[in-house]
């Protein structure tokens, strides 16, 4: 009898998986793409579907769908099983809650309270209220239906009660970010001790890439003094505002259908956007546009048209997020809203004109450059100034010369300026730019979207040896000193190769992986000396060994200085002279 992951795997092709997240073209046998784990240009993410595996020959990102997925949307190996046998139809035990993992409670826990929210919505007094102010808001019956919208009743302890009577503990509850502690209580299991963050508020629950429901934000209709309009649930073990969009497990696939994705500030355009037909719409939920959020959307589409207010003297954190996004290669466009009014407002007034608004959607640099232009006096030297300030980051990140140039030739006619000039300040912004974008941003760094570090050197020339001897073994007669290999599983494939033996069943997918690096090669036509490509890799790994042996002896020479120890130094420094 299969087990259920086999099932899963027997029943999902690894191709339909990965292209639900990633735009994969055909190469010979194989499919490949731009990596979604670390920044690259030149695509070296592959899949191979008579393997049924994945390889990144970039950061060395490898596995099958269920490492992929728990790559990609960053889960634990029973939120990818739960995910991928939804898409598979298969179904999977629960276990009793006293086992489940951390996680996983939370995961039930946050769909717990959406069922509840969504509960009050019709059974409550002030909850029918809630109902018709979003009818009234051109919201219909449908849409509240499949975005789970809800109402927090406007009681201290009403979600958190209901949630501890379902099984679960006041701690988890707080630590889903429903309840809040209350640091004045003296015993943390009484019902005192803690107090629901969401009341009285309109819920609308916060989904993942796989629609699991991971954090809420809370409207408020009836507007108290002091209350603030929106309350959002914090950064938890599931939630991450830097790394989720509302709407997008939605959007998705019409996002890459269309190559082009909506960003607007709000739920509520979202949800009208769709409601009118307007599949390929997230929202930034209020927050600055991060990395994170820019390196998810570009597994679909790397066509973004903005739909927020844009002015040019605009909010810091808006134009941070334009950086981030003109760094990571991204064709940024405006939709040029009304004054005062948001997608919201255009979409319930006339849909049609909102769909105008979108095709018209202009290049962010025309669309600046006409702001800018227009809202200064070209004459004084003040306001030349300023609109250089605002124009110059902006023509510094694009990539092309050729179109780079026509912009500085045009900002120099238009504020009578010599090219000469701005050419020179070019150089000083694009150094600057550099600069302000810091690690922390990601851009310059391998992607934080995955925790596993790019491969060594040494690992990387290890295991092109395997390959070659896999392919090649009658090479191994050859080799005159065995190598010392950085990792167990190459010790013993190495074994097993020269022995004639068959390969260990785990590490039948690492040997899957080194077939595919093979393939690759001799698709994209790289001629080899199979011999000599041996020698080489069989050079470099005694070239590192020994140098980790030096490294290691220069660390003792020190040592013995300090102890003034002649007779051991000139002992130690025979041996590195020998080395």
């Amino acid at each position: 009898m299969l087990s259920q992951v086999d099932e899963i795997k027997e029943r999902l092709d690894i191709v339909q998986v990965i292209s639900e997240y990633l735009q994969l073209k055909k190469v010979g046998a194989n499919y490949k793409a731009s990596c979604p784990f670390h920044s690259e240009k030149t695509p070296s993410f592959y899949v191979s579907p008579s393997r049924q595996i994945f390889k990144c020959f970039g950061c060395g990102q490898s596995g099958d769908i269920f490492k992929f997925v728990m790559a990609i949307d960053g889960v634990e190996f029973k939120e990818a099983l739960q995910i991928l046998a939804r898409k598979a139809g298969v179904e999977i035990k629960k276990e009793p809650i006293q086992k489940r993992t951390e996680r996983q409670r939370q995961c039930e826990i946050c769909d717990l309270a959406a069922r509840f929210f969504s509960k009050q919505l019709d059974s409550s007094r002030i909850g029918k209220e809630a109902k018709k102010y979003l009818l009234s808001r051109s919201i219909s019956e449908n849409s509240i239906k499949e975005w789970r919208l809800g109402y927090a009743p406007d009681t201290w302890r009403g979600i958190s009660d209901f949630l501890i009577s379902r099984g679960y503990k006041r701690e988890e509850v707080i630590k889903s970010g429903l309840a809040i502690k209350n640091e004045g209580a003296f015993d943390s299991t009484s019902d005192s001790s803690s107090y629901d963050r969401f009341r009285g508020r309109i819920m609308f629950p916060i989904f993942d890439l796989s629609g699991q429901a991971v954090g809420f934000t809370g409207r408020v209709f009836k507007k108290k003094e002091e209350q603030a309009k929106y309350v959002n649930t914090p950064n938890t073990l599931l939630y991450d505002k830097s790394r989720v969009l509302y709407g997008l497990d939605r959007a998705k696939l019409e996002i890459r259908k269309k190559d082009a994705c909506i960003l607007v500030e709000g739920q509520t355009d979202v949800i009208l956007s769709r409601q009118s037909g307007a599949d390929n719409v997230v929202a930034s939920s209020g927050t600055s546009l991060t990395f994170y959020q820019l390196k998810i959307i570009s597994r679909y589409t790397k066509n973004l048209l903005l739909a927020f207010d844009m002015d040019v003297a605009g909010e810091a954190a808006t134009k941070k997020g334009i950086d981030i996004a003109q760094s990571l290669d991204f064709d940024i466009k405006i939709i040029a809203l009304p004054e005062s009014k948001d997608p919201a407002d255009v979409i319930k007034e006339n849909f049609k004109q909102w769909q105008k608004k979108v095709d018209e959607a202009k290049e962010i640099i025309n669309f600046y450059f006409e702001q800018s232009i227009n809202r200064f006096d070209k004459k004084g030297v003040k306001e030349k100034k300023k609109i250089s300030e605002i124009l110059l980051p902006f023509i510094s990140r694009i990539q092309n010369k050729i179109e780079q140039a026509h912009w500085i030739s045009k900002l120099a006619m238009e504020i009578d300026i010599r090219e000469e000039a701005i050419w020179e300040q070019i150089k000083k912004e694009a150094s600057s730019c550099k600069s302000s974008l810091t690690v922390s941003d990601g851009v310059y760094e391998i992607d934080k979207l995955s925790d596993k570090k790019p491969e060594s050197q040494q690992r990387k020339i290890e295991e092109r040896l395997l390959m070659l001897l896999l392919k090649f073994p009658a090479n191994f007669k050859k080799i005159k000193s065995i190598p010392k290999f950085s990792f167990n599983g190459g010790e013993k494939l190495f074994k097993a190769l020269g022995d004639g033996q068959e390969v260990p069943k785990e590490l039948a997918e690492f040997v899957s992986e080194l077939e595919l690096e093979f393939e690759v090669e001799n698709e994209r036509g790289r001629e080899m000396d199979i011999q000599e490509e041996i020698q080489f890799c069989l050079m470099k790994m005694r070239n590192i060994l020994t140098q980790e042996e030096k490294n290691k002896i220069v660390k003792k020479i020190k040592e013995v200085e300090k102890l003034q120890d002649k007779n051991k130094r000139s002992k130690l420094l025979e041996k590195l002279r020998k080395l």
